[in-house]
Parts: structure tokens; sequence; C-alpha cells
């Protein structure tokens, strides 16, 4: 016991020192973010493009040798960028070599990270208009910066500054709704380096190495190199999944409206447990297979919005079969209690009424399995993109069992905290007749769960109906 203890105390330990680490790229896994800084002088335009891709955009040029991969950014930036100088289409060529490097990622994947210098000649420019159309429908931080050129006077509703350091870290505030600035007008006059602009955007600054993710990345990370015992990194990975389920969403209110709806037993919060971890898992590994296989087809990110859609939809499907079955019990209870007044002696029916009683409590017991399944595969059905960062890492550095422990460790902690909360929600259920809790209360509860459960789905398909238009 006190040995087992021990190893527990050290994987609480180990879940403590990994949250200061290396974790998520702040705008997300998936995200592209790019960046034109602007100089317009009396005889030329610059624009410095700064490209920033996390680390699952990074994984699709994997086999690219830099050398190809810089000619083809630089293709891509160039088809992308469309400069007008008064009214007429500039050429931008390269100022100078483009500098790529890649930075260390979560999951010990690479991130990719392009400088490239832009220039355009120009005799006094009058109004110059650029329109960045790179990487159109990527999820990240798209931004244009206005900076003072040489012998011009310059006034545009374009931003100075640049708070993101040329995408080095961003804004905190602003994590949730990215800067989206796509084009820029600029009108020019002769003068002495003046530049007439608003402030940029800014707030406190979290860096691409110290984002807040989950840690379970750094877990694969420390497991990897072998720097511990596996033991211990599997706990560690249970113990930020259980974290993770208490953070904003993963179906904890849906799990606790839907076994007070039903009046579910603790049979039933195990059985969503479990559904929740093989739906998640199953989730991952799906994902993991489209952005190794079908990356050039069918964008991982593009599929979140049309996952949340479907465990809307499911969510609300249930939430409403939760409530057609309460009011049918309703109706039930209500017309055996009329009949029960006008009916005293018709005992001949009984063997009867026992029988059917067995056939709807078997029909009920199957409707109540497939409550449960739906309701676990809703909760699980929107995989972690920290957990997607650990396939793909555990794919590239040939350490696939290792990954697919930690995924799978990882997602029996977030089924256990929903299962926890299912077993608290039953057992509270079942002292509410001790407490003396009013009877039209404990009659009213499972139809307003029932409510609930489906203003979750409703909420769920709202969210997901704007991304996928």
């Amino acid at each position: 016991m006190r040995r087992l203890l021990a190893v527990v105390a050290l994987a609480l330990a180990a879940l403590g020192a990994g949250a200061g680490e290396a974790a998520a790229h702040p705008l997300g896994n998936f995200s592209i973010n790019h960046l034109s800084e602007v100089r317009i002088s009396d005889d030329r335009v610059d624009v410095l493009y700064v490209l920033d891709e996390a680390e699952i955009p990074t994984v699709d040029n994997r086999d690219v040798p830099p050398g190809e991969l810089l000619r083809s950014k630089r293709r891509q930036i160039l088809e992308g960028l469309a400069l007008t100088v008064d009214g007429r289409p500039a050429a931008l060529r390269e100022a100078g070599p483009g500098k790529l490097t890649f930075p260390p990622g979560q999951g010990g994947l690479k991130t990719t990270r392009l400088e490239l210098p832009l220039r355009a000649s120009a005799s006094g420019p009058k109004r110059v208009e650029l329109r960045d159309d790179t990487f159109a429908g990527r999820v990240g931080w798209k931004a244009v910066v206005a900076e003072p050129g040489e012998g011009t006077a310059v006034k545009t509703s374009t931003p100075t500054g640049d708070p993101t350091d040329r995408l080095r870290r961003y804004p905190e505030n602003l994590l949730d709704s990215p800067v989206d600035r796509r084009g820029a007008t600029f009108a020019v006059e002769p003068g002495d380096g003046e530049l007439e602009a608003p402030k940029a955007e800014g707030g406190k600054t979290v860096t691409t190495r110290e984002g807040g993710g989950d840690g379970l990345a750094s877990v694969f990370e420390k497991a990897a190199s072998g720097e511990g015992v596996v033991v211990l990194f599997l706990l560690t990975a249970l113990g930020w999944g259980a974290l993770h389920a208490l953070s904003p969403g993963h179906g904890k209110a849906m799990v606790a409206a839907y076994l007070v709806g039903t009046r579910g037993t603790a049979r039933d919060a195990v059985a969503l447990g479990a559904t929740v971890t093989v739906t998640h898992t199953a989730g991952v590994f799906a994902l993991g297979l489209v952005a190794l296989l079908l990356s050039q087809y069918v964008l991982p990110e593009d599929l979140y919005p049309w996952l949340t859609l479907v465990s809307g939809l499911l969510v609300v499907v249930i939430g409403a079969g939760v409530l057609f079955s309460r009011l049918r019990w309703f109706q039930h209870s209500h017309d055996g209690e009329h009949g029960h007044s006008h009916s005293h002696g018709h005992s001949h029916s009984h063997g009867h009424s026992h029988h059917h009683g067995h056939h709807h409590q078997s029909e009920g017991e199957k409707r109540g399995l497939r409550g449960v399944i739906g309701m676990g595969a809703a909760a699980g059905l929107i995989p972690c993109p920290s957990a997607l960062v650990v396939l793909i890492g555990a794919v590239a550095q040939h350490q696939v069992a290792l990954g697919l422990l930690l995924i799978v460790a990882f997602s029996v902690g977030l089924a256990g905290t929903l299962t926890a909360l299912g077993l608290v929600v039953v057992h509270a259920r079942r002292l509410m007749p001790k407490l003396r809790v009013g009877g039209r209360l404990t009659r009213l509860l499972p139809a307003l769960s029932a409510l609930a459960i489906m203003l979750v789905g409703v909420v769920l398909t709202a969210q997901a109906v704007p991304q996928i238009l």
C-alpha cells in the first residue's frame, strides 16, 4: 500500500512539474499564422512576410527537403500576395534570402517559421494597397502591420506596432478571437518617415513555448526520451485526462443531466464512462489517420466543426427522447392513479399486467442502453488536439505503442472524472427522499434535466453551424 501511495505521489509531482513546460501552440496545433510588415518609401514598398506553422501543418511537409520547402513556400506566398500602387499591380520580388527554421513544438514535433523579405519598385507612390490571400481557410493569426518608410508621410487605418514580435508570442486576450486582417490601404505623401496609424491590439502575451495546453504531449516527450518509468507516465497521463475533463465543456453537464433525466443507475454511470473512453480514443486514431494520410484532401481542423455538429444533434435527439419518455411516464402515472380509483376488483388481469410490465421493462432497458451509448459517444466524440499531437509525434518517432498507451490512459482519466461525477449524481438523487425534498420537485427534475440536455445540444449545434458555413 505504501509503495502504491509513493507511486501516486510521484505521478502527482510529475503532473505539477509538467504544467509549466512547453505545451500547445497558443492558437492551436492546427494553426497557420502569418503577418505582413509593410514599409512604404518614396521609391519602393518593402514587405516582410512572416509565417508560423504549428505542429500538425508542419507534419504535412515532414518528407520535403528544406530547400525544396523554401521554394514551395516562396511561390505560394508570392501567388497569394497582391500589391497595388496607384491603381496598378506591382510585382513583389525577393529582397534577400528567406530564413526557414523549425523550432521545437509539442510532442517532440517541429513547427515551421519563415521570414521572407519582399520588395516592389514604386516611384513617388500616392496610394498603396496590399491584399494577403495566403493560406486561405486555415485557422490562425493573420495580420498586416504598418511601419515607417523613408521619404514619405503615410496615413492608414492599419495598426502600427506588432504585439506578436513577428509571431513569436500572442496577446492572451485575443487568443479566442485572433486578428484576421488580410488587407490594408495606405495614403502616401512626400515626408520624412512619418506614419499616422492606430496602435496595434495588445495585452499580456503568451509565447509559443509557454502555451496553456493540458500537458499530455509533455508527458509523451519525457516518456519517449526514456527519462523515467512507463507506469509513472501512464499514471500522469491518467491524471491529465482527469483534469482535462474538469475544463470547460467535455460533457460534464450532459452526463449529469442525462443521469438525472433517466433516473440512471451506477451501472449507467460506469457504462457512460466506458463509452467516452472508447469514443475519444477512436476519434484520436481516426483524426490521426486523416492528418497523416489524407491531409491533402481533408484538413483535420475542418472536421472539428462537423464532429461538434454531430455531437450537438445527437445530444438534441437524446434529450428529446428522454423528455418524451418522461412525459409518457407522467401520462401513464396519471392514468394509473385514475384507473386505480375506479377498479379495485379486477384481480384477474394481474398476470397479464405482470407479463406486460416485463415487456415494457425489457424495452426500457434497450432504450436505456442506446441512450447511454449515444450520450457517451456525444461526450467523447470531439478528441483533444493534444492527444492527436501525441499520436502523430509517436508515429514520427517510431514510438507508436507508447503513444497509444498514453492516449488510452488519458481517455480513461477523462472518462473516470465523468464516471465519478455520474456516480455522485446517482447517489445524490437517491438521497433526495431521505432529505425530504419536495415530491413535486423530485417528479419534475427528470423532465427539467431532459430540457437541459436539449439546450446543451442546441448550443453545440449553434457553435458548429457558423464554422461550417
